[in-house]
């Protein structure tokens, strides 16, 4: 597997890895390296090897640009010595960005067969990242570069319903390409005995610190609610290129020890964190990329007994409904701040909505729909 991403902290790359470990494939991973991180670990018998460090603070496009050229070259070199030496049957490479796949190159022309796993649809997300037109030159050149790199792979993953009818619309035929959503792993997110360490009401967001993910609302609605519920805490995890800004709004709104922010952590370690708060919230934004954008964190806040407020985008309204999550109208922080008051009062609608939450995930674990990945998997290797 080869992933622009902190491997420990991606719960999609670890879901896939550790499920084909457990059935007895070998896998090893080419990933992104945090300050502390050693080059080389064993995680739960997945081989992870980091051959790049990264600090998530990319503003501008030729810095971002660099880094994954960077990482394209480096993954390349790494893949392509491991490969000769010990040749690889599958390569499972993961987007952003698409053309990552061509660090397969030399394996797919030794008969190694490669997926394409797109978490984000490039042309969008670079569009929400950078704020660029929809008709500019550079989206039209991410949108030829996407074909190239479906068109090379055997197989494409795309990771929800909206962005399949996308893709297959105008980069990839529907019988090369499958939908496989960031269900949570059983492993780490499972409910937890619930018991209130204190008397504080813990607020959560987990997650990567960008604008199209409107932190800055939930802080914002935060402000609106910090008289009328002085027991409110709000803990944001994550790291990303709004961090900074995110932490001068805070101070602007005098919300310093009410709002606390926390760096990235494995998945052991959110999962725990997130199992023991009082009420999650996915803020996104309702531009072109947030509208679409699947959040597994939803999911996974569902799976630990969490009740949770989402931005009531076109991706979210595909998927749930109001009796699963509570929703809020995007971009409003009035809005967000009633419905956080609304939950950390009503006991009984947490319940109701953390139950058939609960039903719904018997539904929708990864546990039951890993069937999907691993018949992609055995279908490509015959």
């Amino acid at each position: 597997m080869v992933a622009y991403t902190f491997y420990e902290s991606d719960n999609r790359v670890r879901r896939y890895a550790e499920t084909l470990v457990k059935r007895g494939d070998h896998v090893d991973v080419i990933a992104l390296r945090q300050e502390r991180d050693p080059r080389h670990e064993v995680i739960e018998g997945v081989n992870v090897h980091r051959i790049q460090k990264r600090v998530i603070n990319e503003r501008r496009k030729i810095a971002y640009f660099l880094k994954i050229l960077l990482f394209l070259v480096n993954s390349f070199i790494r893949l392509t010595l491991r490969h000769l030496k010990n040749r690889y049957d599958l390569i499972h490479v993961h987007s952003v960005p698409d053309f990552e796949v061509f660090a397969a190159v030399i394996p797919k022309l030794t008969g190694s067969k490669v997926i394409l796993d797109i978490h984000d649809i490039v042309p969008e997300f670079y569009a929400s990242k950078f704020k660029s037109p929809n008709n500019s030159v550079v989206l039209k050149w991410l949108t030829m570069v996407e074909r190239l790199s479906t068109a090379f792979a055997d197989h494409v993953i795309i990771s929800n319903d909206i962005w399949y009818k996308t893709l297959t619309s105008r980069s990839v035929n529907e019988d090369k390409c499958t939908v496989i959503l960031n269900y949570p792993t059983d492993i780490f997110y499972k409910r937890p005995a619930r018991g209130r360490a204190s008397a504080r009401f813990i607020i959560i967001y987990p997650g990567t610190l960008n604008w199209h993910q409107g932190v800055d609302i939930a802080v914002k609605a935060f402000s609106i609610i910090k008289d009328r519920a002085p027991e409110a805490e709000f803990h944001i995890y994550g790291d990303g290129e709004s961090k900074e800004a995110l932490m001068n709004l805070v101070l602007q709104l005098g919300l310093e020890g009410r709002v606390l922010f926390n760096g990235i952590l494995p998945l052991e370690g959110i999962a725990d964190i997130m199992g023991r708060s009082d009420l999650g919230v996915v803020p996104k934004r309702a531009n072109a990329f947030g509208n679409e954008a699947f959040s597994t964190k939803i999911l996974e806040f569902m799976a630990l007994g969490v009740p949770v407020i989402v931005s009531r985008t076109k991706i979210d309204q595909f998927y749930f409904n109001d009796s699963l999550v509570t929703f809020f109208k995007p971009d409003d922080e009035k809005d967000l701040a009633e419905k956080m008051l609304l939950l950390m009062t009503d006991t009984k609608l947490r319940e109701k909505t953390t139950s058939n939450a609960l039903k719904f995930i018997d539904k929708n674990s990864w546990s039951i729909k890993k069937k999907i990945y691993l018949d992609i998997v055995d279908s490509l290797l015959g």
